[in-house]
């Protein structure tokens, strides 16, 4: 496998996430615009990943495949079985990385051949901001070398963590899903501010930044998030009151009921 400089990457399926993190990569320095490519049957979404990254994008996959060292198969779970069809018996001396929600390493295996080269990925959205919070596991015939790369190409967009795979369904349900849930939470919190008298621009700026700043404040003080909550309500204060409001709405068990559900999404994807 080549240094990640030099590294070419094909991406099959240029939606969102394929576009996400080829400009992740480029902005973090590990990949250059002739280096990646994409491939996808849409017209529309190759034109809008080649404006968002300035890396070209065609129609036919197995030009991607005989171009790149590394693939990406980002197309969703239910188109993958003809993709793994058409590409199976082009991917020799390739590694295979899959970021599709609750297709197994076996499964992929099954369709390619049992000796490639596969690691499976769950990311998520703000890599494009260099804030993923993703999750990996490699199958059996990964490289040392390939695991490295990859969690080196993660880190370089967020955080990644090497986790056994029964639990990426649990990543995708959390982190995966996640930022979905997060933005429910700051549009809610802005029309609350909205409801008060505030601009509404006004009202999402400061309700992001909320719960950035939050955030921040678990990942660098690494103290349990009930304690860092306990600091902010005063007795008797505002913050105990709204979160009084809180409890009584069940915003705590909705949330996990939330990731339950996805989680359980993306078992039914991998069966179906």
């Amino acid at each position: 496998m080549r240094e990640s400089a030099t590294l070419q990457v094909g991406f099959l399926g240029s939606g969102r996430m394929a576009t996400a993190l080829a400009k992740g990569w480029l902005q973090a320095g590990l990949l250059r615009a002739d280096s990646c490519r994409a491939s996808d049957p849409s017209t529309a979404a190759r034109q809008t990943f080649t404006a968002e990254t300035g890396c070209p994008a065609v129609a036919d996959n197995r030009e991607v495949v005989a171009a790149s060292d590394l693939l990406v198969l980002a197309v969703k779970p239910q188109s993958m079985p003809a993709l793994l069809e058409e590409i199976r018996t082009h991917v020799k001396g390739r590694l295979v990385v899959s970021i599709a929600a609750g297709i197994r390493l076996r499964q992929l295996a099954a369709a390619l051949n049992p000796d490639c080269r596969l690691i499976r990925v769950m990311p998520n959205t703000p890599c494009l901001v260099g804030a993923s919070a993703s999750a990996y596991s490699p199958g059996e015939n990964a490289t040392a070398e390939d695991v490295a790369l990859v969690d080196r190409l993660l880190n370089a967009v967020g955080v990644a963590f090497r986790l056994p795979e029964p639990l990426l369904d649990a990543v995708t349900g959390l982190s995966g899903s996640g930022p979905a849930f997060v933005y429910l939470m700051i549009e809610a919190l802005s029309d609350g501010g909205v409801r008060m008298g505030l601009p509404r621009d006004v009202a999402t700026a400061l309700a992001a930044q909320t719960v950035l700043g939050a955030a921040k404040m678990v990942l660098e003080t690494q103290m349990h998030p009930g304690v860092l909550k306990d600091m902010v309500a005063s007795p008797g204060g505002t913050t105990i009151a709204g979160l009084h409001a809180l409890e009584r709405g069940g915003v705590r068990g909705a949330l996990m009921d939330a990731v339950e559900a996805a989680t359980r999404r993306a078992v039914e994807l991998a069966e179906s």
